[in-house]
């Protein structure tokens, strides 16, 4: 019998949900099952775990963990050790620790909850928070280091569009569920912007030009992958508005670049691209 409200409750009792066989244990979820308790019943298995064993014994607390530890494939040993003399009560004082520290993990966990977004694209969208951050970095770059009226006036308009963007992903992934090397991109798109930027707007528009052509093929990455979910509507429609915007960024820097880029602009462009693929599979999985 466990609290399922709490997501800390809930995570453990999935991990031993998927070892325990069925014929062996029956969870209870007493936050749904609260119809069938008394009010002293809800109060007493909300705040501790307990199991009832098949003698019918009601166990709670770290001698409700043993009994549970003993049927489980993979956890008896723990369940025979912790039978030994001295061994349980010692369980069960840091227990009673856990449950003092409970609510501030129960605050942490419901903040990094994304139960709303599906799970095989956590990875993308932690990619596409720490690419938009990267692009408002850039942009910021660019009107750092230029005075020229043209660049100015393109990156401070790209800038409103990328802030709008992160604001969108930001309210997607919580902070806990965020690339954990942001600072990183902030650096490095800062100056993949300032440094093309000192030397003019062909350098600024070929530069745009190499970003958004990768930015537009990772979003059709995913817009390809929920284009037959209906449940995930929302979330293909931001993707796709998103994407959209990139695309005028593109088509813009496109038109504005009157002659082809040389050796050196095109190797830069390489290396763009070359860095943006690197950042987004380290995006993905730090």
């Amino acid at each position: 019998m466990y609290d399922g409200a709490c997501p800390t409750c809930r995570w453990a009792m999935g991990l031993y949900q998927r070892l325990a066989p069925l014929q062996e244990v029956r969870w209870l979820d007493v936050n749904e099952a609260r119809s069938g308790l008394s009010p002293a019943e809800q109060v007493r298995y909300m705040a501790r775990f307990h199991v009832r064993d098949s003698t019918g014994r009601l166990l709670s607390g770290a001698a409700a963990f043993v009994a549970l530890w003993l049927v489980m494939p993979g956890w008896r040993w723990a369940g025979r050790v912790a039978r030994l003399p001295g061994v349980t009560p010692v369980l069960e004082r840091l227990y009673s620790g856990f449950l003092r520290l409970r609510p501030t993990l129960q605050r942490w966990m419901r903040a990094a909850e994304v139960t709303h977004l599906p799970a095989d694209m956590l990875a993308d969208l932690r990619a596409d928070h720490a690419g938009e951050t990267g692009s408002v970095a850039i942009y910021r770059g660019m009107l750092w280091a230029s005075r020229n009226v043209q660049v100015q006036d393109l990156a401070s308009r790209h800038l409103r569009t990328e802030e709008q963007h992160l604001e969108m992903m930001r309210a997607l992934l919580p902070p806990f569920r965020r690339s954990w090397v942001l600072p990183v991109w902030r650096v490095a798109g800062f100056w993949v912007g300032a440094l093309p930027a000192l030397f003019g707007p062909k350098a600024v528009f070929a530069t745009v030009a190499a970003v958004e052509t990768f930015v537009d093929l990772h979003y059709q990455q995913q817009i390809s992958r929920l284009a037959s979910r209906p449940d995930n509507a929302p979330l293909l429609a931001l993707l796709l508005e998103c994407q959209q915007d990139e695309r005028e960024h593109l088509e813009e820097a496109s038109l504005s670049q009157l002659t082809p880029p040389g050796l050196a602009l095109r190797l830069w462009c390489s290396a763009i691209g070359t860095g943006s693929v690197a950042g987004v599979w380290l995006a993905t999985w730090i």
